[in-house]
């Protein structure tokens, strides 16, 4: 599988494949927003595609990262289990939750978690209850 554009709930997704390119540099993860910026909203990379450092927040890549993301006006969903990295680091437990709680940066354990997420917020836009 390559990385694919779909359509998950009204919204064009490219899904990343797990088996792609690690994003170990600020270049990387430009490379991912070129691949996205001409049709999807948002970029769902496999959290095993991150380079480690990413869950080190004292590197700041993660910030850089995430910050090239808001600043294209792309939204970013880590898809996968991070639970050894949220165990390892407060600071990253805070940072996942206070993105979870907002609508560009998403840390979530699957991609039935994107999907649910994704249909909530199109049910919130119609105004129905989710």
């Amino acid at each position: 599988m390559t990385d694919l554009l779909q359509d998950r709930h009204g919204v064009q997704v490219l899904m990343c494949d797990p088996a792609g390119p690690i994003v170990a540099t600020e270049q990387d993860a430009l490379d991912l927003i070129g691949a996205a910026l001409l049709d999807a909203e948002i970029v769902a990379v496999p959290a095993s595609r991150l380079d480690e450092k990413f869950f080190l927040l004292c590197t700041r890549f993660a910030g850089d990262v995430m910050q090239k993301f808001v600043n294209y006006r792309l939204r970013l969903a880590v898809i996968g289990d991070i639970s050894r990295h949220l165990e390892a680091s407060a600071a990253l437990r805070a940072l996942v939750h206070e993105s979870n709680s907002a609508s560009h940066i998403w840390f979530l354990p699957d991609v039935e978690a994107l999907d649910a997420r994704l249909e909530a917020a199109g049910a919130k836009a119609r105004g129905l209850h989710a």
